[in-house]
């Protein structure tokens, strides 16, 4: 078993005032608290925080404490309580904590009245915020219903960190695009005493579709035309996110043509965006011997150098 220098875990010398060992523990009792520092080995860190200030606080005990460190206790070094030894102190009050064998063997299970960060009542700080990322699909995005959200709160019970579930109903906000960061207030990580709880953020990351591209508040969809349909004009059918409307193609389509679509795009904070459909001119997979002689028909008919510009 090692000896614990409490002095140096919390940073202040033997001849420390109470006073001063006070605002010591809080000070780091606030920066190595779970749910704070999401570090590995912050929990053990403030354990070793909160016993210290449980010995020192107490007249009785640091007196008791300070005897052993004369007896030849070292940071580290080996230790045994010296022959003999049994602690005077008469508090009867505590219950199993987990102090370390150390303390134990000083003090042993009825040596303190609360844990350190249980003592403080008045010592509180605000909790821990945290982040979530919440996925949604694009259709989403055009009603006001709740959303529910499920994740993990970090509460500390009994010298324990534990992961307690919590589910929300939340209202995305009209216009929310991807990356964007909502925050709710006070439901984040509880607070500790007196304080307030931390806030959640929610990051939004919508969900890629099938068809449609996003562009801001606009999508982009793919539209493929046939060459006579380019041509010569055409009605064909186009989808939305609320369902298929009749769009007309003007003779002569270009492919990477955009073509507006008013109001059919995602929502934006004050009315709607558009739904952009780029002309993409798609060949047929197969000829036969008649539609092959059409093609030759036209191409000596047409006069037609889709290159004529690299000539120049």
């Amino acid at each position: 078993m090692q000896f614990k220098d409490y002095y140096q875990i919390l940073g202040v010398e033997p001849d420390a005032e109470s006073k001063d060992i006070k605002m010591a523990y809080r000070r780091l009792a606030r920066k190595y608290h779970p749910d704070v520092n999401p570090e590995a080995g912050a929990e053990d860190k403030f354990k070793e925080v909160a016993e210290a200030y449980e010995v020192l606080k107490d007249a009785e005990r640091r007196a008791e404490y300070d005897e052993l460190r004369q007896y030849g206790g070292k940071a580290g070094a080996g230790f045994e309580p010296p022959p003999g030894w049994h602690n005077t102190n008469k508090t009867n009050s505590f219950s199993d904590q987990e102090f370390s064998d150390f303390f134990n063997s000083i003090f042993g299970r009825a040596g303190a009245e609360h844990r350190g960060a249980q003592s403080e009542g008045n010592f509180g700080f605000r909790g821990r915020d945290l982040e979530l990322e919440m996925p949604i699909f694009l259709e989403d995005t055009l009603t006001e219903e709740s959303k529910q959200v499920t994740y993990h709160i970090p509460v500390f019970e009994d010298g324990q960190v534990r992961q307690i579930k919590k589910s929300l109903n939340v209202k995305i906000p009209k216009g929310v695009t991807d990356g964007e960061r909502i925050r709710i207030k006070g439901q984040g990580a509880p607070g500790q005493g007196n304080a307030t709880n931390g806030d959640l953020y929610l990051h939004i990351r919508l969900v890629p579709h099938p068809l449609f591209d996003i562009q801001g508040h606009n999508l982009l969809i793919t539209l493929p035309l046939s060459p006579w349909e380019a041509a010569l004009g055409a009605k064909v059918t186009v989808p939305t996110l609320t369902g298929k409307i009749n769009l007309t193609i003007k003779p002569n389509a270009q492919s990477g043509q955009k073509l507006r679509i008013k109001g059919k795009g995602l929502p934006t904070k004050t009315g709607m965006g558009d739904l952009y459909a780029i002309v993409k001119i798609v060949m047929p997979p197969t000829t036969n011997e008649a539609t092959e002689q059409l093609w030759k028909k036209l191409a000596s008919s047409a006069s037609f150098d889709p290159r004529a510009a690299w000539s120049n």
